[in-house]
């Protein structure tokens, strides 16, 4: 089932099962990433850009990172991205770009598909893993 401009059930975004109330707030979170993404721009000064899919659903993102050196490591000074695709991984690049702004290319590399299910908020299926997790995997690219 692919996303596109609308959502029509709760079980679109979640495993088929019942939405807890703090599940249900998430969900209305994502949907509202989903509407209203933040950071969806192209970075004309990038140090970085790039590109990934989920062809399975039809999910399309190109992350820019501006990274600056300083002292000890590398601090990521900007986070933006295009995309199209289902809610679920645009809300997910949408929230990873607001997560990695100012944080060390070091702390941003340690972050675990455990870290996007949590900022997600949601059970997420298994057909919907690879929507959610495309974010995190278009960012580890970016970061060889």
């Amino acid at each position: 089932m692919a996303y596109n401009d609308t959502i029509s059930s709760p079980t679109e975004i979640s495993a088929q099962k019942e939405l807890t109330e703090e599940e249900e707030i998430y969900k209305e979170n994502i949907i509202d990433y989903y509407k209203n993404p933040k950071n969806k721009e192209e970075l004309k000064d990038a140090t970085v850009s790039t590109k990934g899919s989920n062809p399975l659903c039809g999910d399309k993102i190109t992350l820019h990172l501006k990274i600056e050196e300083n002292n000890k490591d590398k601090t990521i000074k900007k986070a933006t991205f295009q995309g199209t695709g289902c809610a679920i991984s645009q809300a997910s690049i949408s929230m990873l770009t607001e997560k990695i702004e100012n944080k060390t290319t070091t702390k941003a590399k340690q972050l675990t598909k455990d870290d996007i299910y949590e900022m997600l908020g949601i059970p997420i299926s298994h057909t919907r893993s690879k929507c959610a997790l495309l974010s995190l995997k278009t960012l580890k690219k970016a970061l060889e």
